[in-house]
């Protein structure tokens, strides 16, 4: 039965974690953002009871 010859299988499997691992991310972070984030308010909002009309 070849699927129990763990032989290609393992190098294939190791190949693809060193590309997950060691490729990507470096590429990911290297992402700029095209717009930057707008700083929030850091006064903080008041909020009010609601009225439920069927209550």
């Amino acid at each position: 039965m070849p699927q129990l010859n763990p032989s290609p299988w393992l190098a294939i499997m190791i190949f693809s974690w060193l590309t997950f691992l060691i490729i990507i991310p470096p590429k990911i972070m290297a992402h700029l953002f095209p717009n930057e984030p707008a700083p929030q308010d850091l006064k903080s909002s008041k909020t009010g009871t609601w009225n439920w009309p069927w209550v």
